[in-house]
């Protein structure tokens, strides 16, 4: 084999370089700005999940106090449906009470249970109304007569026919009344 001379300039040209660089300096890792970082990513998906539980707990709550209520109405209602069941029977018993009788035993029995129903009525907070002299009061009483009467002023009941009744604020039975026009 041969060996070929190399020109002394072309191989200085060929041979690595020894001559340093100078150093660049660094700058430091800085996260890109494409998109949010995972913290970001981790406090708002916490902020969305606390939004839901928040969310949640107001329905509950909400709920709960929407049913608590509908079992005082469905207990308020099966309470005056109860006593609008009895009403019959209290204006039976008043109408006994009206009539002449010569059985003392027979008018003692009579009054005694209506003693007894009135205070169950009053102890549920059944109030009857409906008396004649008052103004009439259509959310009340149901006019079933009227009668031109100068002595008594206009829209006032002259005479009342069958007693109304409220449980609390509620009417059960409106009064049958007679009006005066």
């Amino acid at each position: 084999m041969a060996k070929i001379k190399k020109d002394p300039e072309k191989a200085a040209e060929e041979a690595p370089q020894t001559v340093q660089e100078p150093a660049k300096e660094k700058a430091p890792d800085t996260p890109k700005e494409t998109g949010p970082s995972e913290l970001d990513k981790a406090l708002a998906a916490q902020a969305k999940e606390h939004d839901q539980y928040l969310r949640l707990a107001a329905e509950f709550d909400n709920f709960r106090k929407r049913s608590a209520k509908e079992k005082d109405n469905i207990y308020q209602d099966a309470r005056a449906e109860t006593v609008k069941k009895f009403l019959p029977v209290y204006d039976n018993l008043e109408r006994a009470m009206k009539n002449e009788t010569a059985d003392e035993a027979y008018k003692k029995g009579v009054e005694m249970t209506m003693r007894e129903l009135v205070k169950i009525l009053e102890a549920m907070d059944v109030k009857p109304f409906g008396i004649a002299g008052d103004s009439f009061d259509p959310q009340r009483y149901n006019a079933v007569m009227h009668v031109e009467d100068e002595a008594a002023g206009d829209n006032t009941v002259v005479q009342v026919l069958q007693k109304g009744y409220k449980l609390g604020g509620k009417v059960l039975r409106y009064a049958m009344v007679k009006v005066a026009n």
